[in-house]
C-alpha cells in the first residue's frame, strides 16, 4: 500500500490499527516507507513505539518480525540457523559407511531455520522491529549495519539471499544508551512524547470500549501530573490504559477514593511512589 500524504498515513493508522499517531511521526514514517528508510523511535516505555510498528502492519496489510533486543544476542537468533538434530537424524537414517557424498543434501532449505530477519527478507513484505536495540551490545548493531546497508543476507552453503519487496524496518528505543551514530546516519528519527490531555482522553477511549469522556479527561489531566513529579517509575500511556480499563471494570465513573485502591496496582510499580500517586489520583487527598 502506498500513502498520498502523511495525513493521508494517520488516516489509515486511525481508520485500521486505531492508532492515533501524532503529525511528526507520521510524516516520519511517511518519509521512512518513500524513501525505504528505516525509522527510528524513541522515548520513554509505554509510549506507543513498539505497536507503532504493529499498527503500520496492519496499514501495509502485511505482519511483524520482531527482534527483541537483549544483552548476548547473536546471528543465530536474528538471521538464520540450521536445524541440526533433523540433519542428525538425516545422516543417521542413511546408515553406517561412508556419506561424503550426501552431505551437500544436509545443506538445503529442508533444515533451514529463517530467524526475524531472514524471514522479513525472504518473504516480504514485512515489517521488521528491532525492538529495544539500545539493550542490544555493539557486535549485533554492527551486525544490523550489514542487513541495512545492503537488505541481503549470505548463507555460504546457499548463497545470497536478497529482499525482493524490503521490509519496512522499525528499530525502538528507550535511550538506557546511546544508539550508535551510524545506526542513527541510516535511519530517520523520531522522539515520542506522552501525549497532551486531550489527546491521551482520545486514545483511552479508544482503547476501553464505553468509558466515559469525563472519567477518561480526569484520568489524562491526572497522568500529566503524576509524569511531572520525581517518581521511580511514572505512569506510560500503556498503564494509563490499564488504570482505565480497570475503573471501567469495576463500574467507576470517577476517581473514588475505593475505585483508586482496587485499581491503583495496575498504575503503581514502586511501592514508595504510591503516597504521592494516591494524592494525585483521589479528590479528597488533593484537598487536603
Amino acid at each position: 500500500m502506498t500513502f498520498g500524504s502523511s495525513a493521508d498515513l494517520a488516516d489509515q493508522l486511525d481508520k485500521r490499527a486505531r492508532y492515533l499517531a501524532e503529525p511528526g511521526l507520521t510524516a516520519a514514517a511517511f518519509l521512512a516507507h518513500r524513501g525505504h528508510r528505516p525509522l527510528l523511535l524513541e522515548g520513554a516505555p509505554g509510549v506507543g513505539k513498539t505497536a507503532f510498528a504493529g499498527a503500520m502492519a496492519q496499514v501495509l496489510g502485511t505482519r511483524v518480525e520482531r527482534v527483541q533486543c537483549y544483552p548476548g544476542l547473536d546471528a543465530g537468533q536474528v538471521l538464520y540457523d540450521w536445524n541440526f538434530p533433523a540433519q542428525m537424524l538425516a545422516l543417521r537414517a542413511a546408515g553406517d559407511g561412508d556419506h561424503s557424498d550426501q552431505l551437500p543434501r544436509l545443506w538445503d532449505e529442508r533444515y533451514l531455520i529463517a530467524r526475524p530477519v531472514l524471514s522479513a527478507l525472504r518473504d516480504g513484505p514485512a515489517v521488521l522491529l528491532i525492538d529495544e536495540i539500545d539493550r542490544a551490545e555493539d557486535d549485533f548493531e554492527a551486525l544490523l549495519l550489514q542487513v541495512l546497508d545492503t537488505f541481503e543476507i549470505t548463507i555460504p552453503e546457499l548463497g545470497t539471499v536478497t529482499a525482493e519487496h524490503r521490509p519496512f524496518v522499525v528499530l525502538t528505543s528507550n535511550r538506557t544508551r546511546e544508539v550508535h551514530d551510524a545506526i542513527k546516519r541510516r535511519c530517520l528519527y523520531h522522539w515520542i512524547n506522552h501525549p497532551v490531555p486531550e489527546r491521551e482522553t482520545e486514545i483511552l477511549r479508544r482503547h476501553v470500549a464505553g468509558l466515559g469522556e469525563p472519567l477518561a479527561a480526569e484520568i489524562a489531566s491526572c497522568m500529566r501530573q503524576l509524569r511531572s513529579l520525581d517518581l521511580y517509575k511514572p505512569p506510560s500511556l500503556a498503564e494509563s490504559i490499564d488504570y482505565a480499563r480497570a475503573l471501567h471494570d469495576l463500574g467507576a465513573v470517577t476517581q473514588t477514593a475505593e475505585a483508586v485502591d482496587a485499581a491503583i496496582s495496575t498504575l503503581v510499580k514502586h511501592h514508595d511512589d504510591e503516597p504521592r500517586v494516591r494524592a494525585v489520583l483521589v479528590p479528597e487527598q488533593r484537598q487536603q
